[in-house]
């Protein structure tokens, strides 16, 4: 195994494919990963930081399956604590904590606020928040509050309060995963991990029995399809949805241990639904669903269905926005939300671990671990909260295949990139610099103390892109609109304005021609496009 020495910038630069694939090509590593989502990228962190020597392959850009389409939630998951499922409960609880200290700027405190009809849902309520705060060692300063009916009302006036007799609130996190995945992906690549995207495993090889390495190909649009043979001691498939289609590479015909779930999100700007804090609603169902206030937007989710089959972006039925505006509907006083107010919209599969006889709902979030006939690890299930708790377990796991004795796990301690300086005192430089406080907030949310290279380089969306391709591993026009700059959904119209100055500046950068940098925009225009229709439906 090999030490590896942290660079001192961790900017990822990944233009160099060929370079890229030669470097797949040029040893066997200790470990290699299938997937770059938040597991993946927790895993490789983890690996390079013990010393491993570690590859790690997406075939899409990173974290551009689930780890970019949750509810954006660092939580402790209370409503697990119904189920029964008290270790989940505590890991998650306690797990908060770490992610806000080694990354706080992808850590934005909310309270969340749950209207209460009786006295006795406040008592049942207030009894699972203080076992809640007992496991996740919840100090008194960070307990929950009693809310009146009088403060609710002045607290949430967008609620409609007619049937509550309060609310209980309570403290957790909201984050931007894709960007938590990149940080985590990033930091991996500092400490030597070799991180390439758009590489696609199309075959694991297997020699004696055991998998051995990977054929891998580009699958850039525009390459000429270069392949990699990349080789190594261990083979982690962390493929997310995607995690049996692997394992059937290594075994064909395996029996699919996933159960797929759909979760749809809907955005409107704020000032349709003016909340402050993070609302938990009702549904029909008697499912929770959160309205979540994000700088000047507010998005409503998540639907929680079964879906067939593992695809990039699965559809946004009308039943799902149906479902989630009838919900906000029956919780707020406003003029009720029609598909005209929605701006935009995300759908994700989220990969349970297969229970059968169980709703979606239902199954448990506990993450599997498990090893297939040639010797891949597979991870599946879990929950964004506990990733780093994931990548711990199975670091640990490949160190014993490894046959090596475990070492400490180290990335409770070193901050992430961006995680360095804390959080208010990037914002309060950005507004002494003349920013505005919706601008500098989400600065200072998306890239923390790497807010002050966005400034340096003359900031907005040209400076931004720029760095998404030196720094950031973004090579296509989506992969900074979608997940580096967080335009998409939470930007003015999703975003589109922004897309020609964003094109402009990466297309000098990545050597692409007019027609090229014309074709990076409509496909972009195209995936919000056929996001929107289900909300175009029914509308005359």
């Amino acid at each position: 195994m090999q030490s590896t020495t942290p660079s001192d910038s961790g900017k990822l630069d990944l233009r160099d494919r060929d370079g890229l694939f030669d470097a797949l090509e040029a040893r066997v590593f200790d470990l290699a990963i299938i997937g770059g989502g938040i597991t993946g990228a927790g895993v490789a962190r983890d690996a390079a930081l013990r010393g491993l020597s570690v590859a790690l392959i997406e075939g899409r850009d990173f974290a551009s399956g689930t780890s970019s389409r949750s509810s954006k939630m660092i939580h402790g998951g209370l409503r697990y604590l119904a189920q029964g499922d008290i270790a989940l409960v505590r890991e998650a609880a306690s797990e908060r904590k770490i992610v806000q200290a080694i990354a706080p700027h992808l850590a934005r405190e909310t309270p969340f606020v749950i209207p209460a009809r009786s006295a006795g849902a406040i008592a049942k309520l207030r009894a699972g928040l203080w076992a809640f705060e007992k496991l996740g060692g919840v100090p008194k300063s960070r307990r929950h509050q009693l809310w009146s009916l009088a403060d609710v009302k002045a607290g949430e006036p967008a609620i409609d309060a007619d049937d509550l007799v309060g609310a209980v609130v309570y403290p957790e996190y909201l984050t931007n995963d894709a960007r938590l995945t990149l940080a985590n992906i990033r930091a991996a690549g500092r400490h030597g991990a070799l991180i390439v995207n758009y590489a696609a495993a199309e075959a694991l090889v297997i020699e004696n029995g055991r998998c051995v390495g990977i054929e891998a190909t580009d699958r850039l649009a525009g390459s000429d399809g270069r392949r990699a043979r990349l080789r190594a001691r261990v083979i982690v498939n962390a493929a997310g949805p995607w995690v049996d289609e692997v394992r059937a590479l290594e075994q064909g015909g395996a029996a699919p241990r996933l159960a797929l779930a759909r979760g749809v999100h809907l955005v409107t700007p704020r000032e349709r639904l003016p909340i402050e804090r993070t609302i938990i609603m009702t549904a029909a169902d008697r499912r929770g669903v959160f309205a979540v206030p994000k700088g000047p937007m507010t998005y409503i989710g998540t639907t929680d269905t079964f879906h067939p089959h593992a695809e990039l972006w699965p559809p946004i039925t009308g039943e799902d926005v149906d479902y989630l505006l009838a919900t906000a509907a029956a919780r707020f006083r406003t003029e009720p939300l029609t598909r005209k107010d929605i701006t935009s919209a995300w759908s994700g599969v989220r990969p349970l671990v297969r229970e059968e006889g169980k709703s979606a709902n239902d199954i448990s979030r506990r993450d599997e671990l498990w090893t297939g006939p040639a010797g891949v690890i597979s991870i599946a299930g879990g929950k964004l909260t506990a990733y780093r708790r994931m990548a711990q377990r199975v670091v640990d796991h490949v160190q014993d295949a490894l046959q090596v004795k475990r070492t400490a796990c180290r990335t409770a301690d070193a901050p992430l990139p961006g995680g360095e300086i804390a959080p208010d005192v990037i914002r309060a430089e950005l507004l002494a610099g003349g920013m505005d406080g919706l601008a500098a907030e989400r600065l200072m949310e998306l890239y923390g103390a790497e807010a002050r290279d966005i400034v340096a380089a003359g900031g907005g969306t040209a400076a931004e892109a720029a760095r998404a391709v030196l720094a950031e591993g973004a090579l296509t026009l989506e992969d900074y609109w979608v997940r580096r700059g967080a335009l998409a959904w939470f930007g003015a119209g999703g975003g589109l304005a922004a897309l020609p100055d964003a094109a402009r500046a990466m297309a000098p950068l990545l050597g692409w021609s007019p027609a090229e940098e014309t074709r990076q925009i409509a496909a972009c225009q195209a995936i919000h496009g056929a996001d929107m229709e289900a909300l175009r439906l029914g509308i005359d």
